[in-house]
């Protein structure tokens, strides 16, 4: 089997392009072929070097000698003659294997070609071409071997000049890139394979024939010929091609198919992502107990690593407590709560408005999936699919208009029962979604669902609380003659609980009136309903016309078999014919006399424990309050901070106080204006209480 049958090939040339313009170093270097000349006698009259090299007889001990009688044992001397005879007198070449007597006197097998020849004045010589046998035999071997390999493995190898022509591609390499070698001999491989970064090969193709340093194992993903729907991946080993003498005879370049390996890796590489991205999510999402923050940092999540545009929209039954999913006639109401988008685009303004409900037909993609509890998907969208997807005709049109190409809704799906649906857009991404986006949109929103749920059922929570508070406080006090009343309640931000702060005024008969504040330790309706009954317990008390301190030590008895079972409560009694006031504390913070005119100061009042510890005595202590001054009283919520401390937030109180407001209602507008925040956490009651003065006497103290 020859060369040709394992590679197609092309001429050689050397570095000059030239063909067969070879310099040393070649294969008959490496065979270390002999020439030796002999005359129609049989005497030496040529010696070549590689001659002296393989007899180790010098030119001069060989010239002239007979041959047979220097190189061949007696007993096959009759035998040399006569095949020599015959060579000279029929002119017919003889090839074999003879065994040849070294000078050493060793006997060597030696592989011989001999051949007549004439010169020009008709003489007649034997030309001899002698190698090693055993060189000879190992380099057939090797080049049968190398064939047998290069022709039948399913690599592909190519040998390419110095000028990165091909000169030889096995069938191996014809499979891979689906040009026959006739087609490749001869041409550049850019000229055949421009599609996959020829450039770039070219250059690491030349450093290896500067440099001599191979390279190994280079990746290349492109479309050949034998596959233009898909990319492929191939490994690619460049080496440089050497003589024995170092003459740089080009390149050959081994292809692997990795494809396989090259799309494990990659979805290994997106099953990383997509792990990454869902730990991600359950950080982000779910940071508050906050319904729409919530919604919001699930779109936030949803954009850019899955979707364009994402929106996360609620069914109105869900968020009014209301069974079923969809209205008889097949349609569902939604509140769009958060939309969000990688890239300004139309798609968003396409998009329903947070907080606002939308009514959607049994036809819409998003309504077939919360019925169906399933995710709908549209890995192309049609013109004629964006009727089903936008809530309008005009929605519908800007969705064309932004380029929106691809489409996915998934559920919401929290403890059994589907709360709305995740909806995703692309339109500046330009793959659509597939299996892998189906696979995370659904675990993003599984984990979303039951942050949402929570935030849900806390709302609801929150709202039972708050209503069953605000069913327990009074009404707005009446301001009753020679006393001025304001008040204020204020529940905490939507993400925290209610708590159990409570207010209170009640006018006595003889007509004094108590002023009550407190704030019960703990939140949610257990917080509420201790309120409730504290207060109720202090309207009995007040009406037995006790000592402030006597009221507080049976409000402690009271709050000791109750669930909570601490409160703290300031409780004041105004008596406007000695113009004073009686004052307890049990465990509150201390409220501020603003006396008229004066700067504003807080009362020092024995602080005592809070109600429900027990054992400890409560006092009570008397205070000048005239016409004109004020009493502010309030819970914990108006002055304290989780980043500040309460010395400076009660000097805070005081500088507002010192600043003169025309009426008490605009005082309590402007300390919860500027006291409070709208994330604050914990609830506040505020009561301000002013005596008026007397018709029948001087406003004047």
């Amino acid at each position: 089997m020859g060369e040709s049958d394992a590679y197609r090939s092309g001429p050689r040339t050397d570095t000059d392009g030239e063909v067969g313009a070879v310099t040393t170093g070649g294969l008959l270097d490496m065979l270390g072929v002999a020439a030796v000349v002999l005359d129609a006698e049989g005497r030496i009259v040529l010696w070549s070097p590689q001659a002296e090299q393989l007899f180790e007889y010098s030119t001069a001990e060989a010239l002239g000698q007979y041959a047979a009688r220097l190189f061949v044992a007696e007993e096959h001397l009759a035998r040399v003659l006569n095949l020599f005879d015959e060579v000279m007198r029929t002119g017919e070449s003889w090839s074999g294997v003879f065994p040849v007597r070294h000078k050493n006197g060793e006997s060597r097998l030696l592989e011989f070609r001999n051949v007549r020849l004439f010169d020009d004045l008709g003489d007649v010589y034997a030309l001899g071409l002698v190698t090693d046998q055993e060189m000879l035999r190992q380099v057939e071997r090797d080049l049968a071997l190398s064939v047998r390999l290069v022709e039948q493995s399913p690599i592909g190898v190519a040998v390419m000049d110095t000028d990165l022509r091909y000169m030889a591609v096995n069938p191996g390499l014809e499979r891979v890139n689906g040009v026959s070698a006739d087609a490749c001999i001869g041409r550049r491989l850019g000229e055949i394979l421009p599609s996959v970064g020829a450039e770039i090969l070219e250059g690491l193709m030349r450093q290896v024939l500067d440099t001599g340093e191979p390279v190994l194992d280079h990746e290349v993903v492109g479309r050949t010929p034998a596959d233009l729907t898909a990319d492929h991946a191939w490994s690619l080993s460049l080496y440089r091609l050497e003589a024995a003498g170092g003459r740089i005879l080009g390149l050959a370049v081994s292809v692997i198919d990795i494809t396989d390996r090259h799309r494990a890796a990659l979805e290994t590489e997106r099953a990383r992502h997509r792990l990454a991205l869902v730990a991600d999510a359950s950080v982000r999402i779910g940071t508050t107990l906050d319904l729409e923050q919530t919604a919001r940092e699930l779109a936030a999540v949803a954009v850019p690593e899955l979707a364009d545009v994402a929106a996360v929209d609620l069914l109105e039954s869900v968020l009014r407590e209301r069974p079923g999913r969809t209205l008889t006639d097949g349609t569902a109401m939604f509140r769009a709560l958060a939309v969000a988008s990688a890239h300004p685009t139309l798609a968003l303004h396409a998009a329903d408005p947070p907080g606002e409900p939308a009514r959607y037909g049994a036809d819409r993609l998003v309504t077939r999936c919360v019925t169906t509890g399933r995710p709908v998907h549209l890995a192309r969208v049609a013109a004629h699919d964006l009727p089903y997807i936008a809530r309008d005709a005009e929605a519908a049109a800007l969705l064309a208009r932004a380029g929106v190409h691809s489409y996915l809704a998934v559920p919401l799906i929290a403890r059994g029962e589907v709360l709305g649906a995740l909806d995703l857009k692309r339109a500046h991404t330009a793959l659509p979604f597939g299996e892998d986006d189906i696979l995370l949109a659904c675990e993003l929103a599984a984990r979303a669902a039951v942050c949402i749920d929570n935030a849900r059922w806390y709302r609801q929570q929150h709202d039972i609380a708050l209503t069953l508070q605000r069913s327990m406080l009074p009404e707005p006090p009446v301001s009753r003659a020679g006393l001025d009343i304001a008040s204020r309640y204020q529940p905490a931000g939507a993400a925290s609980e209610v708590g159990g702060d409570w207010f209170d005024v009640i006018h006595l008969r003889d007509g004094r009136t108590a002023l009550v504040v407190g704030d019960v330790m703990g939140s949610g309706i257990n917080a509420a309903a201790t309120m409730g009954r504290l207060r109720t317990a202090t309207q009995t008390l007040t009406r037995l016309a006790l000592d402030p301190a006597e009221v507080l030590h049976h409000l402690d008895e009271i709050t000791n078999d109750l669930e909570p079972n601490l409160a703290t409560c300031l409780y004041a009694v105004y008596d406007p014919v000695r113009a004073e006031c009686c004052l307890a504390n049990a465990g509150h913070l201390p409220p501020v006399l603003v006396p008229d005119g004066g700067a504003p100061w807080l009362l020092d009042l024995p602080r005592g424990a809070p109600l429900g510890v027990g054992g400890v005595p409560f006092r009570s202590v008397t205070v000048n309050l005239a016409p004109g001054d004020r009493l502010v009283l309030y819970t914990d919520g108006l002055v304290e901070s989780r980043l500040i401390d309460i010395d400076t937030r009660l000097d805070a109180l005081l500088r507002l106080l010192s600043t003169p407001e025309p009426s008490l209602e605009d005082l309590c507008e402007r300390l919860l204006r500027v006291l409070r925040g709208a994330d604050d956490h914990d609830d506040v009651a505020l009561l301000i209480a002013s005596p008026s003065p007397s018709p029948s006497r001087s406003p004047s103290r």
